[in-house]
Order: structure tokens, then C-alpha cells, then sequence
């Protein structure tokens, strides 16, 4: 059994402490938007914040996370969708198919918080989650427009 910190809601999960995180979110709490996509951290489909830094959920065990640490996903990150981010992504049309955005805006949330003017080196640096569609392009953009709406989060 673990208690955890998700989206400002404690939650108990009753699984085995191997468990990857990213399981705990999607069948044990529910909460969807986190995706599987390689299971071994390579493609960051399944990036949530713990303690405000990115984090791939799919090889972080539960017993890795203590109560106390905050995870953020990407329902968390605004109950609405009006993130700068989100905003920018729709606006530019970022996504194709889409998977493995929920994990592309969350890399991209803790990069403006550690930087809140990226370069396209800080964003080709910090942004190593994979996109199957290769819209990179259009996420680089989506993250300068994000930032220049003046946000730290």
C-alpha cells in the first residue's frame, strides 16, 4: 500500500512497490493522460512532475516516491487546459496523432520553469521525449510562444 501526492490529492495505492508509477497513475488512481509508449524511459510519453522536475513514471517504482513529494500530471497541470502550453499547442497545432504529447508539454512545463526564455539549444537539450509524427518544429515554436506569454509554470 502507498499514499501518494497526485494533483494536489492524496491517494492510496494498493500495488506491489515494483510497480512503475505510470501504472499507479493509469489503473490504480485512473488518470489516462500519462501514456505508455516504450517502457524502458526513452520516448517520455509517460513524463509527469515529481517535485517539479520531469520524470519518465515508467521505470520509477512506487517505492521510489515518498508521500511527500508532489507528482503533477498532465490533468493536473490545468484542470481546464489553458495552460500557456496547451494554449500554444492548439494554437499552432502541434500534435498530430498526439500520444506523446501529454509527455512533450510536461518536459516542456519544467523546462520554462527552469528557464523561462528558452533558446533552441535549451529546448533541443531538455526536450528528449520522442515524437513518432516528428513535430518538433512545431513544438519548439509552441514552447517560445508558451514562453513568451511570461510564464514560470
Amino acid at each position: 500500500m502507498a499514499r501518494l501526492n497526485i494533483n494536489g490529492r492524496s491517494v492510496q495505492v494498493d500495488a506491489d512497490p515494483d510497480t512503475p508509477l505510470l501504472w499507479a497513475i493509469r489503473e490504480h488512481v485512473g488518470l489516462t493522460g500519462t501514456k505508455y509508449g516504450c517502457g524502458i524511459a526513452q520516448c517520455g510519453a509517460c513524463t509527469v512532475h515529481l517535485d517539479g522536475q520531469a520524470v519518465r513514471s515508467c521505470v520509477l517504482p512506487l517505492s521510489a516516491v515518498t508521500e511527500d513529494q508532489k507528482i503533477v500530471t498532465i490533468e493536473g497541470l490545468s484542470p481546464d487546459g489553458t495552460h500557456p502550453l496547451q494554449v500554444a499547442w492548439r494554437a499552432l497545432d502541434v500534435p498530430q496523432c498526439g500520444f506523446c504529447q501529454s509527455g512533450m508539454i510536461m518536459a516542456a512545463a519544467a523546462l520554462l520553469v527552469e528557464k523561462p526564455r528558452p533558446t533552441d539549444e535549451d529546448i533541443n537539450n531538455a526536450i528528449t521525449n520522442i515524437c513518432r509524427c516528428g513535430t518538433y518544429k512545431r513544438v519548439r515554436a509552441g514552447i517560445h510562444q508558451a514562453a513568451g506569454s511570461g510564464i514560470a509554470g
